[in-house]
């Protein structure tokens, strides 16, 4: 039985969109568990998830932290594939089966995949629109398990991850345990992410990515692999599509006032601190 577990704290505007889409897709003889943690909340997040009837479990934990939330899914959960779901973000059952496909067949040496992003940019400033042109051409996001919201690992997949310690980013901490053959973004599976609307909700998710990125290359030796962006990138990117030139020139100053804002958490060593982006939660 594939297992599907959703850390959520404060999550009732946006939970409700994505346990529909969940249960939507009902194939009955291979439905998959679900279970949504809910850590720390002081909103209805427990009682909307609760509310979309038997096939949600809902388990509440005190402590807000994705990372105990993801361990109490664990201890819940009953099965394998398991798949791990960012509570702001919408994928259907039929694109969680098709995920979990390549994870079940023993040979295939597959131990996590992701699904295919997509960002709509309708509704964002032309800034926030520009950065993701660029953002969503870069190496390491296209063939990265990272920043799509959902991961889906086997037992042995599994078994790997938990071995990680606990870091804020946790997905691309993940991405990073599995070599470029024992992932795969599934291109028949996709996702929907709410970018940030604005300017300054860009920049304090990259500021968190900046920091969180820090933590995870402090516990990395130094030969292994990286999803910082190079100028080759971007160079690459303008030699390819010429008209890109001034989104680029967008994305670097988005990563230089990211860069500015994550010193002091990173000299602090503050990996704790979550700063999060509400624009993305408006209907």
């Amino acid at each position: 039985m594939t297992s599907i577990v959703i850390p959520a704290h404060n999550e009732a505007p946006v939970i409700g969109r994505l346990l529909d889409a969940l249960l939507a897709d009902s194939a009955s003889e291979d439905d998959p568990d679900i279970v949504v943690v809910c850590n720390g909340c002081t909103d209805d997040t427990a009682s909307v998830a609760a509310a979309r009837g038997p096939r949600v479990r809902v388990v509440e934990i005190p402590v807000p932290s994705k990372h105990a939330a993801l361990r109490a899914g664990d201890d819940h959960a009953r099965g394998f594939p398991r798949v791990y779901v960012d509570a702001d973000v919408v994928i259907g059952g039929a694109d969680v089966r098709k995920l979990t496909e390549p994870l079940e067949d023993e040979t295939s040496g597959i131990l996590a995949t992701a699904p295919q992003r997509r960002i709509p940019l309708a509704g964002c400033v032309w800034r926030v629109r520009a950065y993701y042109r660029v953002w969503q051409r870069l190496p390491a996001v296209r063939e990265g398990l990272f920043g799509r919201g959902v991961i889906a690992v086997s037992k042995a997949g599994h078994a790997r991850l938990s071995a990680l310690p606990p870091l804020m980013a946790d997905d691309l901490a993940a991405s990073l345990a599995f070599t470029a053959r024992e992932r795969r973004v599934v291109d028949a599976a996709g996702v929907v992410i709410r970018p940030p609307r604005t300017w300054p909700d860009l920049i304090r998710r990259r500021i968190r990515a900046a920091v969180s990125t820090a933590q995870v290359e402090q516990h990395q030796g130094p030969q292994q692999a990286s999803a910082r962006t190079s100028k080759a990138d971007l160079k690459a990117i303008v030699r390819e599509k010429p008209g890109l030139l001034p989104s680029v020139a967008v994305f670097v100053a988005a990563a230089l006032a990211a860069r500015r804002g994550s010193r002091k958490a990173i000299r602090a060593q503050d990996f704790g601190t979550w700063l999060r982006d509400e624009s993305s939660r408006q209907n």
